[in-house]
């Protein structure tokens, strides 16, 4: 919005010509979004402790948890907040790449809003059923999956690339259509397993989208893509507008959310916030590298995965408790140890991941 403005300035003084600077917009959007969330936040939190949006806490959890009973949720609505009006502000409002990532985002959060809502209304913990949550994920995830994959101008933009690997691409076809709704789906109810805890997902969440968003941008500049030998793909580089507000929100929401948490995301946020990683990765072709930076949402999906199984064929359980952060806390770690730990080990996988630009 603010680019047609300043580019309508242009005329007067060539220094607005700075704003086409996908770097400098980058970084307005980062600030804009961390600025809204620290100005929004507090009145916000008021807000929803005034009409008792609290946190229900399962019975079943931890004990330590039951004292966060009562905590103002559904915080992710912030997040939301701040990510779109700093993404509409200093974006492209052309660029169709950045438009799917910011709808597939809110969709995914009005999913995570009907949930919050029903676990509210309802005194529970249990909110939509998953029946319900799964159709809705998979309508939208099926639906971004089908535009993106007809949206797509050149072959690279619906082939696998093979992280560390220079020449290895595979072709999907119409493959690319499911692999797509897996990412995206898979990685909203993986952010939103691992948000359990106060802080573990949104950080993690940060420096995943920090790197998409050098992704993003080495992507979308034929120069820097034909000298890493990655794929170069014509306009996502204006993705790294979106990651910056990701990145802004997710830490202006982190402010809030530290130990002890002030208020939490609820499902509002953590779906969305999955959905956005899942649809850049995507976008930006590099679906087996957010398996890696974002390997701590893995875990904790894994973790589920072999706990469900074991009981079901054998009545027995694997972990003290699944998601993983709750089979540590249960073996006795405090829980910002098991935070800031799994935060170190996001940090690593990171790093590894963005060092797959180069080591080939």
């Amino acid at each position: 919005m603010l680019l047609w403005f300043t580019d309508y300035l242009t005329q007067y003084h060539s220094g607005f010509n700075v704003f086409r600077y996908l770097t400098l917009r980058a970084i307005l959007g980062t600030l804009t979004a961390l600025s809204i969330s620290l100005i929004i936040g507090p009145s916000m939190i008021r807000k929803l402790t005034m009409y008792k949006i609290g946190q229900n806490i399962r019975d079943d959890g931890p004990q330590a948890h039951l004292s966060k009973a009562g905590t103002p949720t559904m915080g992710g609505a912030l997040i939301l907040v701040a990510v779109a009006i700093s993404t509409l502000l200093w974006m492209d409002l052309e660029n169709k790449q950045v438009v799917i990532a910011l709808v597939v985002t809110l969709l995914f959060g009005g999913i995570g809003f009907v949930d919050d809502y029903k676990k509210l209304k309802g005194g529970n913990s249990k909110g939509l059923s998953a029946k319900a949550k799964y159709f809705w994920q998979t309508v939208f995830g099926l639906g971004a999956a089908i535009y993106i994959y007809q949206a797509a101008e050149q072959p690279i933009e619906t082939t696998l690339i093979i992280p560390f690997m220079k020449d290895v691409m595979i072709p999907l076809g119409v493959g690319f259509i499911a692999l797509t709704y897996f990412v995206i789906v898979g990685t909203s109810n993986s952010v939103n397993l691992t948000d359990g805890l106060d802080g573990l997902a949104i950080l993690p969440t940060v420096m995943v989208a920090g790197a998409l968003g050098v992704f993003a941008y080495l992507t979308g500049h034929v120069n820097f893509a034909n000298y890493l030998s990655i794929p170069y793909i014509s306009g996502v580089g204006e993705l790294v507008v979106f990651c910056g507000a990701l990145v802004g929100a997710g830490l202006g929401f982190l402010w809030f959310n530290t130990y002890p948490a002030q208020v939490f995301m609820g499902d509002v946020g953590a779906l969305a916030l999955g959905a956005a990683l899942g649809v850049v990765a995507v976008l930006v072709r590099q679906e087996l590298v957010l398996l890696i930076m974002g390997g701590v949402f893995v875990m904790e999906t894994v973790s589920v995965i072999l706990q469900v199984a074991s009981f079901k064929l054998t009545g027995r359980r694997i972990f003290r408790m699944a998601p993983l952060h709750h089979h540590f806390e249960l073996k006795g770690w405090p829980e910002p140890r098991v935070i800031v730990r799994f935060w170190i080990i996001t940090v690593v996988l990171v790093l590894i991941g963005l060092a797959s630009l180069k080591v080939r």
